[in-house]
């Protein structure tokens, strides 16, 4: 068991303002309880092409000294939600976590960038800027293996699967659905992916600003290994806190063998 915090925070064309909002929402977490703590995608810049370019910073730098400084004075694990990650001529969109003792223990490089033009919708291509991350990311906690993926990542189930496979009993993801798919399909996404895998699922966005260049949908959201929502903010600043239980994905998993019942040989395939 540990309480997850959801920090849905809005976001300005101010990186000074940013830190401190976000500073702000992890030490009122870790005041309520929290044991991790996660930051919405791009949680230090406006959801911009150009504002990647103009706040991209190299791992150790402002941002990420910053988000270690959050983990260890509020002794929480924190997965701070995604930065543009400099690296080169590279420019990723990334989620690092750091322990209680503010040391990166994990970092997930956005894999499955969001490039869509729906009609009549949005029309945005991450690709513009962004470089793509190549693999899942899971890493160990005293609660268990933690899987992390980013926003658009969600939509690609195999990846999930994988992250099961290898061992993970709950998957956060910072993410910042638009008001096209927000609506349509952030609960769907996230009851499905924790039904498909029998896992929680942690989903945790901006706050809505109507008048940025994109407008997040909000919604921050817990589903459990059943497939229910256990939890969900709207569009306003908040933190969502819940209590996972991760002996409930055995209890599942018991009830409907989804994941002894499966074809080895075929994840094997999928593994290569």
């Amino acid at each position: 068991m540990f309480k997850a915090a959801l920090c849905q925070i809005a976001v300005v064309d101010d990186l000074a303002v940013n830190l401190q909002t976000a500073t702000n929402a992890v030490k009122e977490a870790a005041e309520k309880g929290a044991d991790i703590v996660c930051l919405p995608e791009m949680f230090c810049c406006p959801y911009e092409n150009d504002k990647f370019i103009k706040y991209g910073q190299p791992a150790g730098g402002e941002i990420w000294q910053a988000l270690s400084a959050m983990a260890r004075e509020n002794s929480v694990w924190l997965i701070g939600g995604s930065m543009p990650e400099r690296e080169g001529a590279h420019i990723y969109n990334t989620a690092f976590v750091f322990s209680p003792e503010g040391e990166q223990v994990a970092r997930h490089r956005k894999v499955h960038l969001f490039d869509v033009d729906i009609p009549g919708g949005q029309y945005f291509k991450e690709s513009d800027t962004l470089s793509a991350g190549d693999e899942f990311t899971v890493f160990d906690t005293p609660f268990g293996r933690i899987g992390l993926a980013i926003c658009f990542d969600v939509r690609f189930a195999e990846s999930f699967r994988l992250m099961t496979l290898d061992g993970a009993e709950a998957v956060f993801v910072p993410g910042a659905f638009n008001m096209t798919t927000g609506p349509a399909h952030w609960e769907l996404l996230f009851r499905s992916r924790a039904l498909d895998n029998q896992f929680w699922m942690l989903g945790c966005a901006p706050a809505r600003c109507e008048g940025a260049g994109y407008v997040s949908y909000g919604n921050s959201i817990v589903s459990s290994p059943w497939g229910e929502v256990m939890g969900r903010l709207d569009e306003k600043e908040g933190i969502l806190l819940a209590d996972v239980n991760t002996e409930l994905n055995a209890k599942v998993r018991l009830r409907i063998p989804i994941l002894s019942n499966r074809r080895t040989d075929l994840y094997e395939v999928i593994k290569k």
